[in-house]
């Protein structure tokens, strides 16, 4: 996904998902504050006092909160995003069938009914979950939400054709879809039969297998209602009718967007998620350079990094080196990891000899470095970090005792895939984010040691899964043999993480999260997971599926995340949310 998710989530793991009955809720977390209710005043700032806790506590509202960016994300249409941190802040104006509570602590990775009475209602072996919709909801114009605009919602977002960005969950667990199935084909939505709406307040989703975690399911943004009438399609993203606390006045896509209050968000049909909506208005400027953003952030000209992966590194010495700066940071540690996928559709990285020698010659220091040495996480020895419940502690290329890499090793993997003296690809990166053009330049230093020559692309954030880097036929076209990437657990367990990045059966036309990983043994072994019952059998068998990607080297492991967050003093009610593993945008509010 997603942006992230946090260490403490760990403490979640009772939430983890399985295919028997459901577990317990998580545990709850601190809801104390470090400042005083109500009037916006605090104590003095210190560092990681949002973390588990709420700082500047309060319930005032009004203002306007001030997001900057840079770079763009890839659609604000709930039907088709997946980054982290359009997930955070879409609940401002999206309200889906549960949510992730805006709390702090391991409260905010708790599932809680939304639009829904309650969390979903299995049956027939969990292949059937029913919700029922609160009274008196309504759209930005007043007009009822029903279940038929659920329905329509999940539909439409089927259609990876229109909406390529976003899970493919959906599409991979419902029952009998009709090939090639889209509302923008065939209007008719009885055509699909495994969700049906048998009155307004009702809806019931059919799934082809049991799946007791099929609440995670119903979080996802494609579940927020779609007024059928409303729908644009691919502009749709130009004005999403509202069902949240806000809406939309204005959008720039990648310059600008405003939202205004919803007048017809009614807070009493909405007791559970723990939203605020303090401000009156957010806004966010997009496009920006990332330095410009840590520096606006600093002199009180931007209240919040809406990308929520941190400082960039440049500002994170500086931030660190003065006290009163750095008791303004928060170092939240996240289920999160920054690596880089070795292209199996580009030659000569479809051998795994090959393929070896760059997981072996790479700099681990490096890659750290790019993300802020140990502020920004810890040198990754495997793909799964270890705050996701099933993680295991294995180094099969002796990172830990050769963390600059192994030249000797590497060259002895050159000449068993026929390229001793080396061989040249392309890497790619995302073009507004200076942590990923550092990797790739400490990645292009460090293999050229071995004789493995890297040529730099870099490519925009907004479209990257799109047209490019997850666009399979254009990455193998281009030569894209190595993409940087970073990836954060939609939820917190081995399916949450690894479900979308190394099972080759979601590879799509485009649009993707897995860039390039088919490997039979991880395809096995996700399957093995999802038919145990045992929670403790099925997270070591997660732990297996990790030690497979690992052993087919398809990827660089990078770093598992942490990330300086900065908060300035124009904000308040500031908590990390630990489903989200970064600010809760749904919860701050400004200064007054």
């Amino acid at each position: 996904m997603k942006n992230t998710r946090m260490m403490a989530v760990a403490a979640a793991a009772a939430l983890a998902l399985g295919l028997s009955a459901c577990g317990g809720s998580a545990s709850n977390g601190s809801n104390g504050s470090n400042g005083t209710g109500g009037g916006g005043g605090s104590a003095a700032p210190t560092a990681d006092a949002a973390i588990g806790k709420i700082y500047n506590a309060s319930d005032k509202k009004g203002g306007t909160l001030r997001f900057g960016m840079a770079g763009d994300w890839d659609s604000v249409d709930p039907g088709d995003t997946y980054y982290g941190l359009s997930w955070n802040f879409l609940r401002n104006y999206a309200r889906t069938l549960v949510v992730f509570k805006a709390a702090p602590g391991a409260e905010g990775a708790k599932l809680v009914p939304d639009l829904a009475t309650s969390l979903g209602k299995p049956s027939d072996g969990n292949k059937t979950w029913t919700y029922t919709l609160r009274d008196g909801l309504k759209y930005e114009d007043g007009s009822p939400i029903t279940s038929k605009d659920i329905k329509y919602a999940v539909a439409r977002q089927l259609d990876k054709d229109t909406f390529p960005n976003g899970p493919t969950y959906f599409n991979d667990f419902l029952a009998d879809i009709p090939s090639g199935y889209s509302v923008y084909k065939d209007k008719n939505l009885d055509d699909l039969k495994s969700i049906e709406t048998p009155d307004a307040k009702t809806i019931v989703f059919k799934l082809k297998t049991g799946f007791s975690g099929f609440d995670y399911f119903a979080q996802l943004p494609a579940t927020a209602p779609v007024p059928a009438a409303k729908d644009t399609g691919t502009k749709y993203k130009e004005h999403v009718v509202s069902s949240g606390p806000y809406k939309f006045v204005s959008y720039s896509q990648g310059k600008n967007m405003e939202l205004d209050r919803n007048p017809n968000y009614d807070p009493a049909t909405d007791p559970e998620s723990g939203r605020k909506a303090l401000p009156d208005k957010l806004t966010v400027e997009l496009g920006l350079n990332a330095a410009d953003v840590d520096n606006r952030l600093q002199s009180g000209g931007l209240d919040v990094d809406i990308a929520g992966t941190g400082v960039q590194a440049e500002s994170q010495g500086k931030i660190l080196a003065d006290p009163t700066l750095k008791a303004k940071t928060d170092n939240a540690q996240a289920a999160r990891t920054w690596f880089s996928v070795l292209n199996s559709d580009v030659a000569p990285l479809d051998n795994i000899d090959c393929r070896k020698a760059v997981v072996l010659a790479y700099d681990k220091t490096g890659y750290q470095r790019a993300y802020g040495g140990n502020t920004g996480g810890a040198i990754a020895t495997s793909l799964m970090p270890p705050s996701v419940p099933g993680h295991a502690d294995f180094d099969l290329y002796n990172f830990k005792a050769k963390p600059q890499g192994d030249p000797d090793a590497a060259k002895a993997e050159l000449a068993k895939c026929g390229q001793p003296n080396g061989f040249e690809t392309n890497i790619s990166y995302r073009a507004e984010r200076p942590k990923e053009k550092a990797t790739a330049e400490s990645l292009q230093q460090s293999l050229a040691k071995v004789g493995i020559k890297l040529n730099i692309k870099a490519y925009p954030t907004a479209d990257y899964t799109k047209l490019y880097a997850g666009k399979p036929d254009y990455a193998k076209a281009n030569k894209l043999g190595i993409i940087v990437y970073g990836w954060g657990a939609d939820w917190p367990d081995g399916f949450g993480f690894l479900s979308q990045i190394v099972d080759s059966r979601v590879i799509r036309p485009s649009g993707n999260t897995n860039l390039g990983i088919k490997v039979p043994a991880v395809d096995a072994g996700i399957d093995q997971a999802m038919a145990e019952n045992d929670i403790t059998k099925r997270e070591a068998i997660w732990g297996n599926v990790d030690k497979s990607v690992m052993e087919a080297a398809a990827v660089i492991p990078g770093v598992w995340s942490k990330g300086l967050l900065f908060r300035p003093d124009t904000i308040t009610n500031v908590f990390v949310n630990d489903g989200f593993t970064m600010y809760d945008y749904a919860a701050m509010g400004v200064k007054q």
